[in-house]
């Protein structure tokens, strides 16, 4: 890394990119932005299907809901055949219950058709979580989730399939090198090239470092200001409560001494 880089970046700033995985939402989203080979080979080795092409990619895409909750999909990809993928990287194992897969799937496949258009044609879709935990706690590298008739015991063909890949596998097969990789903050000790290079670009480029120090301010000042914003929301719960139980000598302690707040937070049950 040239010095003017290391100058024009903070000191911690340049050592969280140095510790930066491929597991850590902020740097997989650079390395994967708008790169086809990254999500192709993941893909193929997931889907185990080495012949799959990728014909678009976007990251955080978002997916709007008029009627309740958003999301924001980490990778979104459509392959050579139409079919759909919304690959979730899970660091925390509350973030990858079968719900939220269910919930996902579902705002997808409400955007995918337009006025009148037949169901028929909707695509085939996979929700991938890669997780950093064994979630579904059977010790198993790769869980595949698919819907069956239960008197039958054969498929019921929607076309909506659900794949949790299991971080703490990182065996000497083509998934377990991958979960490797993902785990990595070094991009030399990294086994598959196109992976290693995007890694490598984002921590020691110049223009990759600066890339990716422009990003981590970035994030840190949204959790700066979010921060801000729940210590407001938290103090107007505060007041309103105060307010409707008649403790106005309260309200002076908690405007005029913010020592105090922990304290009355914790008195009123106020989270």
């Amino acid at each position: 890394m040239r010095e003017n880089t290391a100058k024009a970046t903070r000191p911690d700033t340049l050592e969280r990119i140095k510790n930066f995985r491929l597991m850590d939402d902020i740097f997989m989203t650079k390395c994967f932005e708008g790169d086809l080979e990254c999500t192709e080979l993941v893909l193929r080795i997931v889907m185990e299907r080495p012949d799959l092409v990728v014909q678009s990619v976007k990251v955080q895409s978002p997916y709007k809901n008029l009627q309740g909750r958003s999301l924001t999909l980490d990778i979104d990809a459509t392959d050579s055949k139409g079919r759909r993928f919304d690959i979730e990287v899970q660091r925390a194992d509350s973030g990858a219950t079968p719900r939220r897969a269910r919930y996902h799937a579902s705002v997808m496949d409400a955007n995918a058709l337009q006025v009148q258009e037949d169901f028929e044609i909707l695509p085939e879709l996979y929700v991938i979580f890669i997780t950093e935990h064994d979630v579904l706690r059977k010790g198993l590298p790769l869980y595949h989730i698919d819907r069956y008739i239960g008197e039958t015991k054969t498929l019921f063909d929607d076309g909506e399939h659900f794949i949790f890949v299991n971080g703490e596998c990182r065996d000497d097969s083509p998934l377990g090198r991958l979960m490797h990789d993902f785990f990595c903050t070094n991009p030399d000790d990294m086994h598959y090239e196109p992976l290693r290079e995007r890694a490598r670009y984002f921590k020691e480029d110049e223009k990759g470092v600066m890339i990716m120090s422009s990003a981590s301010e970035e994030l840190r000042e949204e959790g700066r200001m979010e921060g801000r914003r729940e210590g407001e929301n938290r103090l107007a719960r505060l007041i309103s409560f105060l307010l409707k139980n008649g403790k106005q000598d309260e309200i002076e302690r908690a405007t005029s001494h913010p020592e105090n707040l922990p304290g009355m937070y914790v008195k009123y049950g106020i989270s």
